[in-house]
């Protein structure tokens, strides 16, 4: 399990994590979503005491990181695929670590057939494709066989076989009763891996909850309706304060929940093919919720 109780960092007159309090339990796969600058980055640092916090405390598995000797065996973690020596193969660079650690050689192996590296262990690592240098990152992070998992974007650069893979290893790690935390900026690739999330903006939190809860939380809910006589019922719905738009026999409602949509075709005697909800994508909703937290945006000059 992760702690974070209060943390605050600050570098000079720039606060970059304000006032930060969650939990990751163990058991699920959380997502960790910000816009670029949200603090991300530097509270993952936090919690590996990479940086020391101005103010308050990161726990894991109720112990500060840095007060564990063999950490490797505690919590695994990939925060930059590249920043490994290039000269070594990827065996020496593993086994230099698994002998600091106190973990068996036996596991080099192990997590190099795991991440689909176990041809290409006696290469240098300079001469790796970035998704491969990505499959090394998350074998260093599996090596101790840690109950605790951080992961920093760890898609960049793999193809659809490498993102599939990845998602049923997340969750799998996660089945085992581990702790997986994963920041991305893929939201696509969120929706369908994690079950739990903590979002942030401005170093500020925004929320911690489930997926499905979060989601629900934008307002950008519609209703999906195909019937033959679109204009009748659209007049209807626009009686009733709806927002309507159509193309063809199939019009896209806001406003409106599908019951009461239902009843005025009825009330109407139109004909319905479809009367389909939608709630928002991961996406709409963090676009949405995250709207005053963006410090960067595109086309905008300040």
């Amino acid at each position: 399990m992760i702690e974070v109780n209060e943390l605050t960092k600050r570098y000079g007159g720039k606060t970059a994590v304000r006032d930060l309090s969650f939990t990751v339990r163990p058991g699920h796969v959380t997502g960790f979503l910000g816009p670029n600058g949200a603090g991300k980055s530097t509270t993952l640092r936090l919690l590996l005491g990479l940086h020391d916090a101005t103010r308050g405390s990161v726990t894991i598995d109720g112990r500060p990181f840095r007060d564990r000797p063999r950490g490797l065996r505690h919590v695994g973690a990939l925060l930059d695929a590249g920043d490994v020596h290039g000269g070594r193969t990827a065996v020496a660079h593993l086994a230099a670590l698994a002998r600091a650690n106190r973990i068996p050689r036996s596991r080099v192996d192990e997590v190099l057939r795991e991440v689909g590296l176990a041809g290409a262990g006696r290469r240098r690592i300079g001469g790796f494709s970035l998704g491969m240098r990505q499959r090394l990152g998350i074998a260093t992070a599996l090596l101790g066989d840690p109950p605790v998992l951080l992961f920093d974007e760890p898609l960049n650069g793999l193809d659809p076989e490498g993102v599939k893979w990845v998602r049923g290893l997340f969750r799998r790690l996660a089945a085992d009763g581990r702790t997986v935390f994963v920041s991305s900026h893929l939201m696509s690739e969120m929706e369908n891996t994690v079950d739990q999330l903590v979002v942030i903006g401005r170093g500020e939190l925004i929320a911690a909850e489930s997926l499905t809860d979060f989601a629900a939380r934008g307002t950008r809910q519609s209703v999906t309706v195909r019937t033959p006589d679109a204009p009748r019922l659209t007049v209807a719905l626009d009686a009733e304060g709806a927002s309507v738009e159509g193309d063809g026999d199939t019009l896209t409602v806001t406003g409106l929940p599908a019951a009461r949509i239902g009843e005025l075709a009825l009330d109407q005697r139109v004909l319905l093919h479809e009367l389909t909800s939608r709630t928002a994508s991961l996406e709409e909703a963090f676009m949405e919720l995250t709207a005053d937290s963006v410090e960067y945006l595109a086309g905008e000059l300040r």
